[in-house]
């Protein structure tokens, strides 16, 4: 019997890139199964490697550009332009300009991170003739709400003495105003979409600041802080805009880059797989599989809410697939990935290890996870071959 088998994993944050996850896979597979099919679906999630895999299915082009980055130092950034017919339309990752991997580890506070960057890339976008702009949200250094898009979008946020605030979450404390009339006019002739995570919301206790500061660098008194901020943030912005971002899915995705988007770039946020999988070929390729293998850094109860693993679980099971998922770690609530289409998942790591060995050898052990993952099913499809004949 020859196996058909999908690989379609997300890459590994700060370690390995989508399509090196993808080729460690594969090749792991084959060692077990040399005579598998194998079916490769590189998974982005509007995160790093959006841009290069959206370009790469479309037949289109990269433009490197240079921007702001997270820290306020110049960073080399790049966005896309899809091939194929239809409107010209770029697409960026705000990670390339306002990512984690672009804060310095020793400068990692998001009371001071901005997505300032990230206006710049849609400027640029704009310059170059975009007709329309796809962004995708992921992989953030920032928790600044998008206010430095905002401001790279020529809005002017003001203090209480009409003076303008700086970059940074914390500085949307001081904010008493928004002026939208120096905007940047053709944000109102473009076409700008959002690939988010939906379940990503801008405040209170599910808010960006309290889930995903503490991973970028944020301690218990800021996290209050931020959250606070951008409670001020989205007061500021209903009253100058009639848009309540608090409310709105997907507004905190990125460090609140969703809610900057939606107030200033006049963007409609879609959930992002819903979206980026327009522009791959995952559907046809799940019809042919008999397994998907996906992977991700890290598997746990937060797993059911937007990411790979789980998203790509649940189109498989729809579908009657199994699905086994290979993660970097194996944290708490787990279990509730069960629910969500995966039928087994396994560590990559088989001893304790730092995490900069786990990083440098992510690709052998991904390659000898998947292998073990094959070599048990050969067990299993070997019994029940026996029972059958029997």
């Amino acid at each position: 019997m020859t196996m058909t088998i999908l690989v379609a994993p997300s890459g590994f944050k700060e370690s390995l890139c989508v399509t090196d996850v993808t080729k460690s896979i594969s090749d792991g597979i084959l060692r077990a199964m040399p005579n598998a099919e194998i079916l490769e679906a590189p998974m982005v999630d509007g995160g790093e490697g959006t841009t290069e895999a959206l370009v790469r299915a479309t037949g289109g082009t990269i433009i490197p550009t240079r921007v702001t980055g997270p820290a306020g130092d110049p960073v080399d950034s790049f966005f896309g332009f899809l091939g194929g017919p239809g409107p010209r339309t770029a697409v960026i990752e705000m990670a390339a300009a306002a990512g984690l991997s672009l804060v310095p580890r020793d400068q990692r506070n998001p009371m001071l991170t901005t997505s300032f960057g990230v206006g710049e890339l849609i400027l640029h976008a704009l310059d170059a003739g975009a007709e329309q702009i796809l962004v995708g949200c992921g992989d953030s250094g920032i928790n600044d709400g998008g206010a430095g898009l905002a401001q790279a979008l020529g809005a002017r946020l003001l203090d209480e003495e009409g003076a303008e605030i700086g970059c940074g979450g914390a500085e949307l404390m001081w904010l008493h105003r928004i002026d939208l009339s120096t905007l940047d006019p053709r944000l109102k002739t473009v076409q700008i979409d959002a690939a988010v995570n939906w379940h990503n919301m801008l405040l209170g206790p599910r808010g960006v600041a309290r889930v995903f500061g503490p991973q970028k660098g944020a301690t218990p008194d800021q996290v209050d802080y931020l959250d606070a901020a951008l409670q001020r943030w989205a007061t500021a912005i209903r009253a100058e805009t009639g848009f309540d971002v608090g409310e709105a899915q997907g507004a905190g995705a990125s460090g609140g880059l969703g809610a900057g988007l939606i107030a200033f770039a006049g963007a409609t946020l879609h959930p992002r797989f819903d979206i980026v999988m327009n522009y791959l070929d995952f559907d046809r390729l799940l019809g042919k599989a008999d397994l998907v293998i996906t992977a991700e850094g890290s598997l746990d109860g937060q797993s059911p809410y937007g990411k790979v693993p789980c998203e790509v679980a649940r189109r498989a099971a729809e579908r009657s697939i199994p699905t086994v998922a290979l993660a970097g770690t194996i944290g708490k609530g787990v279990d509730q990935t069960f629910d969500h289409g995966i039928s087994a998942f396994a560590s990559i790591l088989k001893r304790p290890c730092t995490l900069e060995d786990a990083i440098r050898d992510g690709e052998r052990l991904l390659r000898r996870a998947a292998e073990d993952a094959m070599r048990m099913l050969s067990v299993g499809l070997h019994i029940s071959e026996k029972q059958s004949a029997a």
